[in-house]
């Protein structure tokens, strides 16, 4: 079996479907139609760039060049987990990065080293799809983590309030939201496991199939990867919820909400 490979063409056919929801967006008039065409645009530029690249990366194949690529993935998918919500505090980028980095990193490292043993480390055909999917769903944790935690203790402020001056330590007012924060963080993990291979087929095993690997090895590949990516999310989202809370409350047992202000563009 081989991989049929695509011409510009074919790929400017596939392109026509957008405006499957461009007419969607007429039909119902939602207003969508140049969303969806700059979103069409940025996707066609961002993986044109992204496939030069790695094209570029794969034929030098040395450390100094892979690690920095890594590192600059690990930077923008810190920006992005930092941008979602209403809310936001002093440091939470730094929060949003710190927690991704180490736990997609920590993760890579075990399913690198551990599971698949490459040799070497910095092989980039096996290191950056596998971070790259990692950083991936590790921001969705994070960021739906550190949203909701700030959205649940602005909504429960009163009696976060109530049970700090009743004597309460910071921790023991602040875990409700916490806990509800890390679920909403591992969930869409969670969801996706549920459903994956019968509902789904993941784009990793979806492309080794398409490449004339066995299936069954592809399989391997993909549980492999589904929990890795399901250990570094919920390190991430953990991470960056607690984080969060040693940002918004002092030592001394208060609720730092004066800390927490609105964007300035609302919801992102």
């Amino acid at each position: 079996m081989t991989l049929q490979n695509l011409s510009l063409w074919d790929v400017g056919l596939a392109a026509l479907l957008i405006v499957v929801n461009g007419a969607v967006s007429v039909a119902l008039k939602l207003d969508l139609e140049r969303k969806l065409a700059w979103a069409a645009v940025r996707t066609v530029a961002q993986l044109l760039a992204i496939g030069y690249v790695l094209a570029w990366v794969f034929a030098y194949d040395r450390w100094y060049v892979v690690l920095p690529l890594m590192i600059v993935m690990t930077l923008i998918a810190g920006f992005a987990g930092a941008g979602r919500g209403s809310r936001t505090y002093a440091g939470q980028r730094a929060d949003s990065i710190a927690s991704i980095w180490a736990s997609a990193w920590l993760v890579a490292a075990i399913g690198l080293f551990a599971v698949i043993r490459i040799r070497p480390w910095y092989e980039p055909q096996y290191a950056i799809p596998i971070l790259g999917m990692i950083l991936g769903n590790t921001l969705t944790g994070v960021s739906l983590g550190i949203e909701r935690m700030t959205e649940e203790l602005t909504a429960r402020r009163d009696r976060v309030d109530m049970a700090l001056a009743l004597g309460a330590t910071r921790w023991e007012a602040a875990q409700g939201p916490a806990r509800q924060a890390v679920r909403a963080g591992m969930i869409p993990t969670l969801n996706a496991m549920a459903v994956v291979g019968v509902v789904s087929l993941p784009g990793m095993m979806t492309g080794q199939v398409l490449a004339g690997q066995s299936p069954l090895q592809a399989v391997r590949y993909q549980i492999v990867i589904m929990f890795l990516i399901a250990a570094a999310s919920a390190l991430g989202t953990v991470g960056a919820v607690l984080l969060t809370y040693r940002r918004l409350f002092s030592p001394e047992h208060r609720f730092l909400a004066s800390r927490l202000v609105e964007r300035a563009s609302g919801r992102s």
